[in-house]
C-alpha cells in the first residue's frame, strides 16, 4: 500500500511539475519574450533564413495578438508605447490577422513614404545611403547580383539593405501617406520583399504589432537534417548566436 501511494504521489508530482512548467512558459511567451524563426530572405542581410530570434512582447504594449491564437478579446492596445523608426518588428498580416510577418518600421503616422528609382524618400527627403559593395547571392535557387548599402534613417538609425537594381517591381511607387494609428514597414532586401508597398500587406495597424525583434538565439544554415547529428557543428552559424538585431 505504501509503495502504491509513493508511486501515485510521484506521478502526481511529475504532472504538477509539467503543468507549472507549461504555465510559466505560456506566461513568458505571452507577456515577455516569444521565439520566432525566419523562413524567407526578405530581411537579408539583417536576418537570414534559419535564424531563430526572441521578440519582446512588452515593447509596444499588448493587444489581442499578443496572446496565443489572438484569443483574448482586447480592444486596441494596453500599456501601449510607439515603435521607433528603424525598429525590426513582428506583426500580424493585416489581410488575415493570423500570419506573422517581420519587417523594419520605416514610416510613422502622418509620414509620406515613396520609393523613386529604388531610393527611399520620407516626407519628400531622400534617405541617406552609402554604397558598400556588390556581389552575387542566391535567390529562389538562382544567382542574382545585389548591391549592398548602409541606409541612415532620419532619426539616425543605420542598417544594411540589399538592392538588385532601380527598376524592380516596388522601385517606383506612389506617395503613401501613413494613416493615424498605422505604420509603414519594409524589408531590408528591398527587391525581394512583400511589405507595405504591396496591396497584400499595406499599412500596419497598431493593434497588429506583436513585438520588437531583440536578438538571435540560434541560427542554422539548413545543411544538416535533424537526425544528422554529426553535421550539426558545420550547420550552426555560431557567429550569429546572441547577436542583437539592429
Amino acid at each position: 500500500m505504501t509503495k502504491k501511494k509513493t508511486e501515485s504521489g510521484g506521478i502526481g508530482e511529475t504532472l504538477r511539475t509539467v503543468l507549472y512548467a507549461v504555465l510559466i512558459a505560456l506566461v513568458l511567451r505571452t507577456f515577455a519574450y516569444e521565439p520566432f524563426s525566419i523562413p524567407s530572405g526578405s530581411m537579408l542581410p539583417t536576418l537570414m533564413v534559419g535564424d531563430y530570434l526572441f521578440v519582446s512582447k512588452f515593447s509596444y504594449g499588448y493587444s489581442r495578438h499578443s496572446f496565443p491564437m489572438s484569443l483574448v478579446p482586447i480592444e486596441g492596445r494596453i500599456f501601449a508605447s510607439e515603435p521607433e523608426r528603424g525598429d525590426v518588428a513582428v506583426f500580424k498580416l493585416p489581410s488575415d490577422d493570423r500570419t506573422d510577418y517581420i519587417k523594419r518600421i520605416i514610416g510613422l503616422p502622418g509620414d509620406k513614404i515613396q520609393v523613386r528609382d529604388g531610393l527611399l524618400y520620407i516626407n519628400g527627403e531622400p534617405v541617406e545611403r552609402e554604397q558598400l559593395g556588390e556581389g552575387m547571392v542566391r535567390s529562389g535557387g538562382f544567382p542574382v547580383r545585389i548591391t549592398e548599402y548602409r541606409e541612415t534613417l532620419p532619426n539616425g538609425v543605420e542598417h544594411l539593405i540589399w538592392e538588385r537594381g532601380s527598376d524592380e517591381v516596388f522601385d517606383n511607387t506612389p506617395v503613401f501617406t501613413v494613416p493615424e494609428g498605422h505604420f509603414f514597414a519594409m524589408g531590408d532586401n528591398r527587391d525581394s520583399s512583400q511589405d507595405s508597398r504591396s496591396r497584400n500587406v499595406g499599412f500596419i495597424p497598431k493593434e497588429n504589432l506583436v513585438g520588437r525583434a531583440e536578438f538571435i538565439f540560434f541560427s542554422n544554415n539548413g545543411s544538416a537534417r535533424f537526425w544528422e547529428i554529426w553535421n550539426w557543428p558545420s550547420a550552426i552559424r555560431f557567429d550569429r548566436i546572441f547577436q542583437p538585431i539592429d
